[in-house]
């Protein structure tokens, strides 16, 4: 049997070191608070900081875009109260929010300025990419699930841990402090394309090191410096502190993608530290690693050595970009496939096919970055090489949802909060990745590149998508971590709210997209609709045909923010108002995280767990319940051995 074969597992090996490596734990709940909340080590409580932290950043960048809408939809108009609102501030008159002040103290009276939107766009994106959906995504829920699913009494390196979190925060901090400098924040974009970010907030300015442009850049850095130190926790804790019995094939899909990711942060994301590095050495060392010679500042020519590539700088950052887009996917992914086998009373369908293929996606996703590059002049041959392996990286993830829709097929469906979300995950997620196809062939990427498709398209695959899979993650993990489950009223009016709303913004921006609407036009396009008024223009009086959708767009992102303050008010009130759960296990789950106390204490669980079964065995025929936890010995279930359960 696959449970005796593996009595020598790796777990049970490496079990008295791990031990030890809690040693300092023993006393854990005499510690005081500040080590037990704030500079803890234990997985669950770093968990729950990443998450708080970055539903934070999630509603810090939402409301910058929020404020962006305004400035598309209604050209020229001021925005309400900012004005005097920045009038209030102890501002001087170098400052960026002072041009924002009344029209009496020469400011823009509220209107925001290019400049402005500029950096509001590169913020919005910094923010909720790298500091929002990836630390809720992969730190959050990976710190708080993964150990617990797996049998593991904590992380492999609880110090590194905290360490992680901490260089985390620190690297959110400072970018987000770079709004108080009077040069504003970072303002070239969330990708910092050299040498136009290299060169930025530099002219005039007494101190370069005070700029958003190198506050952007040293963030950067500790943000992937604790991306890192995670990544190579998380590939360890997996490897070596699974349960007795836990073969690679008993491993929950959840689990599998955790690795992935892991692998992916580790090998992806240091080119991007190198380029920030790099960048860093340019503005204020004077290298040119990106800069080319030939350069001009204020018309005259700059004293630099030259030589560089801002090519180099566009391999580099898109190295990571792409395997980034599956770092933000697959933990949504992982949380959808765990909720579907849950509500639906069926395993789940392929599960090894799912497990191949979230392997096989990993490694293609190191091999298509140069598909956001077509502009750059390409060759035929690399520009062949890369629209093929962009295709193909579409199969894998076509396996995975096709596995996740026929999962519902037969089910007893539960329609609680968090299916509803992970339901609503598939069609979204198909959606944002049907309209990418097309952007993988050149010839149509030369005309739909920096329109609103493209803003369309990712927007679906991350809003709709991947943050559905991180609601439906919160909801359904939520008891877990509190004891008492979130309200279902509140939590459907959440879902319908923002599942409406989210369609009304990204939908339109696909036909905005296609008619050629610009991505990049700060007032709703109003510049450009005066420059193609004085000559007869046929193709900007066909776009401007679109512009009225603006409207409709900054309505949907304003009404989708209403209905975010139901998961608020829900999610806080919760935590002390929310109906108390009677059993460790109140979604009837299979995996093992549902075995611990609730919520589950230091150590985890109560004895060392064995694992006799896969991760997903609902409506086993013969069973007495419709549900068979891997921990619980059942012989139905021991007597079919598959062989593919003996790989370890």
């Amino acid at each position: 049997m696959a449970s005796t074969t593996h009595t020598d597992h790796g777990h049970d090996a490496h079990s008295h070191d791990h031990e030890g490596d809690h040693d300092h734990h023993d006393d854990h709940h005499d510690l005081p608070w500040w080590q037990k909340y704030v500079f803890s080590s234990d997985h669950k409580v770093i968990g729950i900081q990443y998450g708080i932290t970055g539903l934070i950043f999630l509603a810090l960048g939402f409301f910058l875009m929020m404020i962006m809408r305004w400035s598309i939809a209604f050209q020229g108009e001021p925005i309400p109260w900012l004005a005097s609102i920045v009038d209030f501030l102890p501002i001087s008159e170098n400052h960026w929010l002072y041009t924002l002040g009344s029209q009496a103290e020469g400011g823009n009276g509220g209107v925001m300025s290019g400049g402005v939107y500029n950096m509001f766009g590169a913020m919005h994106g910094t923010i909720m990419v790298f500091l929002g959906i990836v630390p809720l995504g992969f730190a959050a829920f990976g710190n708080f699930v993964t150990p617990l699913q797996i049998g593991a009494p904590d992380m492999a390196f609880p110090r590194l841990n905290m360490w992680s979190y901490w260089l985390f925060f620190l690297s959110g901090m400072i970018m987000l402090s770079s709004f108080l400098l009077p040069t504003g924040a970072a303002s070239t974009g969330w990708t910092m394309y050299s040498p136009l970010a290299t060169l930025e907030q530099t002219a005039g300015v007494k101190n370069i090191l005070f700029t958003g442009q190198t506050f952007w850049l040293i963030g950067m850095v500790f943000n992937i410096t604790a991306s890192l130190l995670g990544a190579v926790n998380f590939i360890t804790t997996i490897i070596n502190l699974r349960a007795k019995g836990m073969t690679w094939m008993r491993v929950p899909f959840f689990t599998w993608a955790m690795l992935v990711v892991a692998f992916l942060l580790l090998l992806a994301f240091p080119a991007l530290e190198v380029a920030a590095v790099m960048q860093l050495m340019d503005r204020l060392a004077g290298s040119s690693f990106f800069l080319p010679a030939g350069l001009t500042q204020g018309g005259e020519l700059m004293d630099i050595s030259g030589g560089g590539s801002p090519l180099l700088y566009q391999h580099l950052f898109w190295f990571l970009g792409h395997p980034e887009v599956y770092v933000l996917l697959l933990p949504a992914i992982a949380i959808v496939a765990e909720i579907i086998p849950a509500n639906t009373r069926r395993p789940l369908w392929g599960y090894k096919s799912m497990v191949y293929g979230v392997l096989v996606l990993g490694f293609l996703s190191f091999i298509v970055w140069a598909h956001h590059m077509y502009l750059t002049g390409m060759g035929n041959a690399i520009s062949t090489f890369f629209q093929t392996t962009t295709v193909i990286i579409s199969i894998p993830s076509v396996i995975l949802l096709t596995c996740l829709m026929i999962s519902l097929w037969g089910g007893r469906i539960r329609f609680n909060t968090p299916m509803l979300f992970a339901t609503a995950f598939l069609p979204m997620f198909g959606i944002g990745g049907l309209t990418g196809l097309p952007l993988a062939f050149s010839l149509i990427d030369l005309h739909l590149h920096d329109t609103y498709y493209v803003i369309g398209h990712f927007h679906y695959v991350v809003a709709p998508g991947i943050l559905f899979g991180l609601f439906a993650g919160v909801y359904y993990w939520y008891p877990k971590a509190t004891g008492r489950l979130m309200n279902e009223t509140l939590g459907k009016l959440h879902f319908w709210g923002s599942l409406v709303f989210m369609n009304v913004i990204f939908a339109p921006m696909m036909f905005q997209g296609m008619a050629g609407f610009h991505r990049r036009w700060y007032n709703g396009g109003a510049s450009y609709e005066k420059t193609f008024e004085q000559m007869f223009e046929p193709f900007g009086i066909q776009i401007m045909k679109f512009s009225d959708m603006n409207i409709v767009i900054s309505m949907g992102a304003w009404g989708l923010g209403i209905f975010q303050i139901f998961f608020i008010i829900n999610f806080f009130i919760s935590i002390r108002g929310g109906r108390k759960v009677t059993s460790d296990n109140p979604w009837k789950a299979t995996t093992l995280e549902w075995n611990t106390p609730t919520p589950p204490g230091h150590g985890n669980f109560l004895q060392e767990p064995v694992i006799y079964r896969g991760p997903y065995e609902y409506s086993v025929p013969g069973a007495e319940r419709d549900y068979s936890p891997q921990h619980q010995p059942d012989e139905i279930a021991m007597a079919a051995e598959d062989p593919d359960d003996r790989l370890s």
